[in-house]
């Protein structure tokens, strides 16, 4: 049976916290987490230290809610979809309700922001089998407004600290926000000229070509560039172009074809099924193993591109 807020819904309710100070923060956090333990729920905090810290001085002594580390939980959006799936799976089994409140470690509120949009977009969908309440929180006086606009976007609601659970009308669903076209954010690597560009490379030539960068152990970011290229061959449309950038212990790659890009939404994010299967496989590899990926369409076709550090 559901509680709180959450009463009488089916699936994944999913809310936002923009707080702009400590007592904010808490005055939301604090009722929700003692709201799940009255109610005999599964209650989880997956925050910073920091934070982590503010509720558990705030919580009764003795509460029995359960610490996680979120920079263990959240490394690569594939893999955080990955292990809060199973550990919902195993939830789930015995309780009427699951509760977590988390946030995203600082560094992927910067330049790798567009794959945790695509996260906090995708999980509306990859969690919606199961009986979950979750608040991801956001730090309003140090989140850039791009980021926050996409927060209300991934958001179906927000919650406030007078007990308001509001919905969000920017609010667009994955299926939609997914496929979109969004500009590349720039990476710094690429101000320069390319190391090496290749046209219509073999999968092979494609794992030769990163693997000649000499910085060390690549051969998982070789790996995923191989799928990539194999993808784009199979599915985008000539000519496939991959380029390379090296530099400051980083490896950049960008796989680009005429096509319009897979058509599953999750594609990367989740395995994909059906005929999407060998399509997505590709770049599901490419988030489980590569530092960032970014997906990228326009009128000129689709990119992918792929950055790993040099060990």
């Amino acid at each position: 049976m559901r509680t709180g807020a959450a009463a009488g819904h089916t699936g994944y309710f999913h809310e936002a916290i923009r707080y702009d100070s400590d007592e904010h923060l808490l005055a939301v956090v604090v009722p929700f987490l003692i709201g799940g333990v009255a109610a005999g729920e599964p209650t989880i905090v997956a925050l910073g230290e920091r934070n982590a810290g503010l509720v558990r001085e705030a919580l009764p002594a003795g509460c029995p809610v359960t610490f996680m580390s979120g920079g263990e939980v959240y490394a690569r959006p594939a893999g955080a979809i990955r292990a809060y799936r199973r550990l919902l799976a195993e939830l789930a089994e015995d309780n009427g309700q699951i509760r977590i409140v988390g946030e995203l470690p600082p560094e992927a509120l910067g330049a790798t922001w567009d794959w945790w949009a695509r996260y906090e977009s995708a999980i509306n969908h990859a969690y919606d089998e199961f009986p979950l309440w979750s608040m991801c929180a956001y730090n309003e006086r140090t989140t850039a407004p791009a980021v926050l606009a996409d927060v209300a976007r991934t958001h179906p609601r927000t919650a406030r600290p007078d007990g308001r659970h509001e919905p969000n009308p920017q609010y667009t669903e994955p299926t939609e926000f997914l496929l979109e076209r969004r500009p590349p954010v720039a990476d710094p690597i690429q101000a320069g000229p390319p190391v090496a560009e290749l046209v219509g490379p073999t999968p092979a030539e494609a794992r030769e070509a990163v693997r000649a960068r000499r910085l060390g152990d690549l051969d998982d970011l070789a790996l995923a560039v191989s799928e990539v290229v194999t993808n784009a061959h199979m599915y985008g449309r000539a000519p496939v172009r991959m380029r390379i950038w090296a530099g400051a212990g980083r490896v950049v790659v960008t796989v680009a074809d005429g096509g319009p890009g897979p058509a599953y939404p999750f594609a990367g994010l989740l395995p994909a099924g059906g005929d999407d299967a060998s399509a997505g496989f590709g770049l599901w590899i490419a988030h489980q193993t590569c530092d960032h990926v970014s997906l990228y369409r326009s009128a000129e076709g689709f990119t992918v591109r792929l950055a790993q550090r040099a060990p």
